[in-house]
């Protein structure tokens, strides 16, 4: 007795379409009328929307799927496509080899951009704009400290490192206070009940569908 196993069939080309979308447009590319073809392709397009309706929503789903009609088709479908379809080229071609930043940074808890940021300090003239971007970005310093340590941070330690980081060039004016640190916990659990309010509308959305 012979089993049908899925390891001995022709391998999917994308697997989230099923076998039976995959076998409907190997038959599309069989059939010598053109205009039966565009009309057959446009009854597999509906068939593939239906099966992903919460994609619906998505910026150019539409052309996501007549992409994946010619991926499907390993680009040998001669139908008239109402979008500009990727070529096959584009799939074989080798990755772009990503830069990698090897820039020098020395608090790495602060990151780059509180860097880039104290030297747009630096260059501006003495005043209150000038004082308010100083007092934000310690601000914003001693919120990345305790993002990236347990441990509880003084104002102080904070004054210290920006001005190290400015070369001895930004002194935070006297008397300022920074934010508490309940202040950033309060934030930070805010950011995760917002989180949680849009995945459980996320969730009864698809239920509703």
């Amino acid at each position: 007795m012979e089993y049908d196993y899925n390891t001995s069939r022709p391998r999917l080309i994308l697997p989230e379409y099923g076998r039976n979308i995959q076998k409907m447009v190997d038959y599309i590319i069989t059939i010598a009328d053109p205009e039966e073809r565009n009309r057959l392709a446009q009854a597999v397009i509906i068939i593939m929307g239906n099966m992903n309706p919460h994609l619906r929503d998505i910026n150019d789903f539409k052309h996501k799927l007549w992409d994946h009609l010619a991926i499907m088709s390993n680009f040998q479908l001669d139908i008239d496509y109402p979008y500009e379809i990727p070529q096959a080229e584009e799939f074989t071609e080798k990755p772009r080899r990503v830069s990698y930043n090897n820039s020098d940074i020395r608090y790495r808890h602060y990151g780059s951009i509180v860097e880039n940021l104290i030297r747009e300090a630096i260059k501006l003239p003495e005043g209150e704009d000038k004082d308010t971007l100083i007092r934000l970005i310690a601000n914003h310093m001693k919120k990345s400290y305790l993002t990236w340590n347990r441990e509880s941070v003084t104002d102080e330690i904070i004054f210290m490192d920006l001005y190290e980081l400015s070369g001895r060039r930004l002194n935070i004016k006297e008397g300022t206070k920074l934010s508490d640190q309940k202040d950033f916990q309060k934030g930070k659990q805010q950011q995760q009940l917002q989180r949680k309010r849009m995945q459980m509308q996320q969730q009864r959305k698809k239920q509703q569908q």
